[in-house]
């Protein structure tokens, strides 16, 4: 087994910094928003957002935002003057391979006790392709029944998937399968895992991603592969015109489309709507 934590080339969503206080925040465009997660826990978030994405996970796979309803509430605040719906989520995304033995699959069960119906057959506790799908899986069913949940309900907002937007996060500061054959086509299980449970519970999934970390990553998908067609948030812009530009990079896989583009402003990021 040859798993590398890969070395981070570009991080945007979790390195946020802190954004300018509610009352110095100037009236942004209908169709921009903001993106923030658990760096963000102690600062005072901006104001007159037209949507928001939050961050469920502080920062791996396996861990939650601890301040997720406090921003919750703050996201469903975001004026809606956009096509984009007011609240989005995202979530770290990793494929350790069985190096985290605490969260490894040995088998096709999910952590409600589902026995999940994998594509890739029967998970036995190796590096496989069978085991990174369930991997995928099982972290998408723990931000769907317990993170959510949990943020949701203490932020007076649904608790359903179904109503909200599911951001994979897919950058190189996570653990990846590096220097075999197969390591990509295992990652690509791994995301697939995560976006077929978001998808079977009736949530709408994106992909956000560096064209150069998701070559890294994934490379390439087959033509039957769940990753095909999905809406795609980019990152990489330093100004609100290079993020309009970025709108108009080719997606991630094939029959996808971009309809956010993140840039970065006043130590703070900022979310461009691609759709308005």
């Amino acid at each position: 087994m040859n798993i590398v934590l890969a070395k981070i080339t570009i991080s945007f969503v979790s390195t946020l910094v802190a954004a300018a206080p509610v009352g110095a925040a100037a009236k942004l465009p209908a169709n921009i928003g903001y993106d923030v997660s658990y760096p963000q826990c102690s600062k005072t978030l901006p104001a007159r957002q037209a949507f928001a994405l939050v961050g469920l996970n502080g920062g791996l796979a396996t861990t939650t935002n601890p301040c997720l309803a406090k921003q919750l509430a703050w996201a469903a605040k975001s004026t809606g003057q956009t096509n984009q719906p007011k609240v989005q989520l995202y979530v770290n995304t990793a494929n350790p391979g069985g190096l985290d033995t605490s969260s490894w699959p040995s088998d096709n069960s999910d952590p409600s006790g589902t026995t999940t119906d994998n594509p890739y057959g029967a998970c036995d506790g190796s590096n496989s392709l069978a085991c990174s799908y369930q991997y995928g899986w099982n972290r998408s069913v723990e931000d769907a029944q317990q993170r959510l949940p949990d943020g949701a309900q203490a932020a007076g907002l649904s608790t359903n998937p179904a109503d909200y937007t599911w951001w994979l996060d897919v950058e190189t500061i996570n653990t990846w399968q590096s220097g075999q054959a197969d390591s990509n086509q295992k990652n690509t299980a791994d995301l697939e895992g995560m976006t077929e449970y978001f998808q079977s519970v009736g949530g709408n999934v994106g992909l956000y991603s560096t064209t150069a970390q998701w070559g890294q990553i994934v490379s390439s998908t087959s033509p039957t592969s769940s990753l095909n067609g999905l809406i795609n948030w980019r990152p990489g812009a330093r100004s609100l015109n290079s993020a309009k530009s970025n709108c108009g990079l080719p997606p991630l896989t094939t029959g996808g489309r971009v309809s956010l583009a993140q840039y970065l402003a006043n130590n703070q990021d900022y979310d461009y709507s691609c759709i308005n």
